[in-house]
């Protein structure tokens, strides 16, 4: 419940404008973090989240709140549209100069020329109508105001993996 209220402010926070609280944290911290809360709520769903081990020297330099805000909203679209009883991926990797944290889905895929659209508010793009379409507006606007970027690789009958980009800082040894 604690989890649901701060990325519910957290979401109320990057609605607002409001500037972001910048720290450096461990990925790993983060992912484990979303991992309590999403578990509970892939059970709910009929879903079976698979994280992925992360390195723990692996860090940004973010506003925390915001981003467990963004992440959750990416894993709780994926639980709402995922096929039950599949798989939910999280992983949070680094590449270069940048760390990567994807959640990947078994949706089936994206309707044909949506990819364009859904980070646009109010847009929902399947049958299921329960939100308001502002969560994937919300969570690019999130990770925007922490330098980085959010996009969506639709994997054409399986599903999609959203891929949160931000650039890389290590953590003291």
């Amino acid at each position: 419940m604690r989890a649901l209220l701060d990325r519910t402010l957290a979401d109320v926070r990057a609605a607002a404008a409001m500037p972001v609280h910048v720290e450096l944290f461990s990925v790993a911290d983060l992912i484990s973090e979303v991992d309590v809360s999403a578990s509970l709520e892939a059970q709910a769903r009929n879903c079976k989240l698979t994280v992925v081990s992360v390195d723990p020297r692996l860090a940004v330099d973010a506003d925390r709140a915001l981003l467990i805000s963004a992440v959750g909203n990416l894993l709780s679209n994926a639980f709402k549209f995922t096929v039950p009883h599949s798989e939910v991926s999280l992983h949070a990797y680094g590449v270069a100069d940048r760390v990567r944290i994807d959640v990947e889905d078994h949706c089936g895929g994206l309707p044909p020329g949506i990819a364009d659209s859904i980070f646009v508010p109010f847009t929902q793009g399947s049958a299921d109508k329960s939100g308001l379409g502002l969560g994937l507006s919300i969570a690019r606007r999130v990770v925007e105001a922490n330098q980085g970027t959010l996009s969506v690789r639709d994997q054409p009958g399986s599903g999609c993996v959203f891929t949160i980009e931000l650039p890389r800082c290590a953590m003291a040894a």
